[in-house]
C-alpha cells in the first residue's frame, strides 16, 4: 500500500525528512532491536519456550498440522505477517498520513509486537484451537514471533517502495499462494477467528 496512488512515493519518503516525529534510521533500527528484546522478555515470562522443544531449530518448517509449527524460525504463516506490515502501514498512511515515515513504522511494530504477545495468550491459543484449523496449536515459540515481527518489518518496507498497485496484486498474490498451499492465509485466519464458519472449516481440514 505504497502511497503512489494518493501520492508519489517520493512525497512520502520527503515527509519522512520533515513530518512529525522524525525519527534518524539508527534510532529506529534500536527501537526496533528494543521492542524485539521486548517481545522475547514477555514470552518468556508467559511460559513460551525460546525454540522449539524438539531440540533443535530450522530456517524453515513447512509442514502445517505438525507440533513444530510456528516454533522454528519461519514457516508458511511467516508470509502472513508480511502482508500485515501491508496492512499496518496502509491503516497508519490513513490515520496518521502526516506522521514521519519512521515513526508510523515504529508505531505498526509496536501494534505487531502487541499482536504477538495477545496471540499467545491462552484466550487466542484457545480460540485458535477451537474455531480454526490449528487444532494441535499451543503457541509460538520465542524466535517464531520474533521473525514474524521481521517479517512485518519487511512488508512495511516493501509497502513505503511500491507503488499501491504493486502491493495489492502482492498481498492478493500471498494470500492466494497460502489458500492453495495450506488452505489457509490472513483473511480466511482473521474470519475464523472472529465468525467461525464451519464450512471453511471443513474445506481446511480436507474435507
Amino acid at each position: 500500500m505504497g502511497d503512489s496512488a494518493i501520492s508519489h512515493p517520493d512525497d512520502d519518503r520527503e515527509r519522512s525528512q520533515r513530518g512529525p516525529g522524525r525519527i534518524p534510521i539508527w534510532a529506529c533500527v534500536l527501537i526496533a532491536a528494543g521492542l524485539l528484546a521486548l517481545l522475547a522478555i514477555v514470552l518468556l515470562l508467559m511460559g513460551r519456550p525460546p525454540w522449539c522443544e524438539c531440540g533443535y531449530i530450522k530456517l524453515w518448517h513447512g509442514v502445517v498440522m505438525s507440533s513444530e509449527n510456528s516454533q522454528h524460525i519461519t514457516d508458511w504463516y511467516t508470509f502472513s505477517h508480511i502482508v500485515h506490515g501491508f496492512g499496518l502501514y496502509g491503516i497508519l498512511w490513513l490515520i496518521v498520513p502526516r506522521w514521519s515515515l519512521e515513526l508510523r513504522f515504529v508505531l505498526a511494530l509496536l501494534i505487531e509486537v502487541g499482536w504477538e504477545i495477545f496471540e499467545n495468550t491462552d484466550f487466542v491459543i484457545n480460540r485458535y484451537r477451537e474455531a480454526t484449523i490449528a487444532l494441535g496449536y499451543y503457541g509460538d515459540s520465542v524466535i517464531n514471533s520474533a521473525a514474524d515481527v521481521l517479517a512485518c518489518a519487511f512488508g512495511l518496507v516493501l509497502a513505503a517502495r511500491l507503488p499501491v498497485w504493486g502491493t495489492f496484486m502482492l498481498a492478493v498474490a500471498i494470500e492466494g499462494v497460502l489458500a492453495y498451499a495450506i488452505r489457509d492465509n490472513l483473511t480466511l485466519n482473521i474470519i475464523m477467528l472472529i465468525y467461525p464458519f464451519e464450512a471453511i472449516k471443513q474445506w481446511q481440514l480436507g474435507a
